[in-house]
């Protein structure tokens, strides 16, 4: 922790033009602060504000509610959110970002990312390290305006789903890793056409239902729906490399028992028959 309390403070503003406003997303400011003094906004902040800890811990409230931001936990605020923070260790090291743009509210809600709560993150996730990242690029004179910026502020907000957790809660990450032996079980398997959410359960000695709230969750799929993807995306590669080879037989090698099923199931997926597809795809 010593190397980020030596690491130079930075902070980095960006003139927003009329024609950027029209950007998705836009950076506004970036910057570390060795020693965070006390804030308090009655009127909240103009646009999206970032705040994390990276040493030390702080106090935030927000909403009547007071919370304590420890190291590698944040927070997100959306705009006019009245709100103050002060520390509460001797030294309290932050990282902030703010930003706006035309979409920035519909991408955070998309993402669903949570607000004026503390999200979390593991001392070895991306996030982590986020600090010193922008601290080399401002340090370079890196191009953060524009569409740059654009690219940066999805890039971290990409970053805080990916690895965040709120109240304990494993990050996504940490539910796909779960996740990697039913994957590869989908991939070994997919052409038996017992395979279902029973079998694929047991991989993880779960039960069924709990099974499809983790796919639920990390996907916005059932197992089967995602089962069901693998084998048309499997079929189409057949269909292309093996261009001789009869539709039944494909849907057969991709775990379909009944061909109508197969093509019905084609056709809801991909808009078109697998004879379609093959004749307007295929060499």
């Amino acid at each position: 922790m010593k190397e980020d309390v030596r690491m130079e403070a930075y902070f980095r503003h960006f003139v927003v033009t009329g024609l950027e406003r029209n950007l998705p997303l836009h950076l506004n400011t970036v910057g570390y602060h060795h020693h965070q003094e006390p804030i308090s906004r009655e009127e909240g902040f103009p646009c999206f504000h970032w705040l994390h800890t990276v040493q030390g811990s702080g106090i935030f409230t927000v909403n009547g509610r007071t919370e304590k931001l420890s190291a590698n936990q944040g927070i997100l605020l959306r705009p006019n959110v009245p709100h103050s923070y002060r520390a509460e260790t001797p030294v309290w090291s932050v990282w902030f970002l703010t930003f706006g743009g035309s979409l920035a509210s519909s991408i955070t809600s998309a993402l669903d990312l949570q607000h004026m709560r503390p999200i979390g993150w593991e001392e070895d996730a991306p996030l982590a390290g986020i600090h010193r990242e922008f601290a080399e690029k401002c340090r370079f004179s890196f191009d953060l305006a524009g569409i740059n910026g654009t690219l940066e502020v999805f890039t971290f907000l990409v970053r805080l789903r990916q690895f965040g957790r709120v109240n304990g809660q494993p990050s996504l990450s940490s539910w796909h890793e779960r996740l990697t032996p039913v994957y590869h079980a989908i991939e070994k398997q997919f052409a038996d056409p017992d395979l279902g959410l029973d079998k694929l359960a047991a991989v993880l000695s779960v039960s069924p239902q709990h099974l499809n709230a983790l796919f639920r969750k990390n996907w916005g799929l059932s197992p089967y729906q995602y089962l069901l993807r693998f084998r048309i995306q499997k079929a189409k590669e057949l269909l292309l490399s093996e261009p001789q080879r009869p539709v039944k037989e494909i849907a057969r090698a991709v775990g379909f028992r009944e061909t109508s099923h197969f093509i019905r199931m084609f056709r809801k997926m991909s808009g078109v028959t697998p004879t379609h597809f093959r004749r307007q795809y295929g060499q």
